[in-house]
């Protein structure tokens, strides 16, 4: 978790220097919660969902790069799972301009469609929002821990068994676009299967892009709160 922020903020703060006028997005898709088996084959079901959502003419058309993080949070009253779909998402201004903008109704009408369902998931899309000296000490805090944390004892066996089974073999982490591109020729290992030595930068200052970073990790941990 600390490596692919840390590796996030050098990625972003690289995007800034070539693309400054570019704006930032969160955005959050959703799936109806599911039991245990259906797991593995849901998050499949989701990945190529979102495939599908961004080569959309109207995302790809103001999209300058992207990070899509797949997260998986356990429900312990009905004992269901529930997959969904973080994205740090890059954007050109005119994204904000005349036709080009895509409503959090269109982004959900967009979703189901790529999802092939007969409902609309709950989605959520923000912006980038300014952050006061009081609260930077906060989202980076939270930037360490991108992954809400779970009890997994004993007691709940049988959750770290359908999470072995559901995540096996699932890429949860992704890049696209200009974030891509920029990946390669930081040359950056991976995130996932990579070793895990060099995982902050030992900077005092607090750059631009490890700041975005934070703000997207913390939201990320509140999103479900907003109906």
């Amino acid at each position: 978790s600390m490596k692919y922020s840390y590796q996030t903020s050098r990625i972003v703060d690289e995007a800034i220097k070539e693309e400054p006028k570019g704006r930032f997005l969160f955005l959050t898709l959703t799936v109806k919660n599911v039991e245990g088996e259906a797991l593995n084959s849901t998050i499949s079901q989701l990945t190529k969902s979102f495939d599908r959502l961004f080569k959309r003419a109207k995302v790809q058309r103001n999209l300058l790069g992207y990070l899509r993080s797949v997260e998986v949070t356990h429900n312990e009253n009905d004992k269901t799972y529930h997959p969904h779909i973080h994205v740090l998402m890059m954007v050109r201004p005119s994204y904000f301009k005349g036709g080009n903008y895509i409503t959090q109704k269109e982004w959900g009408e967009m979703w189901s469609n790529s999802l092939k369902v007969d409902y609309t998931p709950m989605i959520d899309i923000r912006t980038v929002k300014e952050t006061g000296k009081g609260l930077r000490g906060a989202v980076l805090e939270t930037a360490k821990y991108p992954t809400k944390p779970i009890n997994l004892d004993v007691e709940n066996k049988q959750v770290v068994d359908d999470l072995y089974n559901g995540l096996y073999r699932k890429r949860q982490l992704g890049y696209g676009g200009l974030f891509k591109t920029i990946k390669k020729q930081l040359a950056l290992d991976d995130v996932e299967n990579g070793d895990l030595v060099h995982t902050s930068d030992d900077k005092e200052n607090i750059s631009k892009g490890t700041e975005i970073v934070a703000i997207w990790n913390a939201n990320k941990q509140n999103y479900y709160l907003k109906k």
